[in-house]
């Protein structure tokens, strides 16, 4: 199951946003992935994955996710993305 999303985060998904993204895919316990439409997804779990592929803020990604409960996955991920996790930051 597959949804597009915008990045919200105001600098992306840097380390701090990136870490959580990821703690949050491996959490749910599914096969995820991530990338820009027409582009090759990486693994939502890796980390280094999410930081090298540069997601920026206003960036469309298109989550994967695959297993049992995938909607309720897609939810909780396209929740996080499209909130700025930047704006407590100083």
């Amino acid at each position: 199951m597959e949804r597009t999303v915008t990045i919200a985060s105001g600098h992306g998904l840097h380390a701090r946003p990136a870490k959580l993204f990821t703690q949050a895919v491996a959490a749910s316990g599914h096969q995820v992935t991530i990338g820009r439409p027409g582009g090759k997804p990486v693994n939502a779990a890796s980390i280094l994955g999410i930081i090298a592929a540069g997601f920026e803020n206003g960036d469309e990604v298109v989550l994967d996710v695959q297993g049992d409960d995938a909607e309720r996955v897609l939810d909780e991920l396209s929740e996080f993305l499209t909130t700025d996790h930047d704006e407590a930051d100083g």
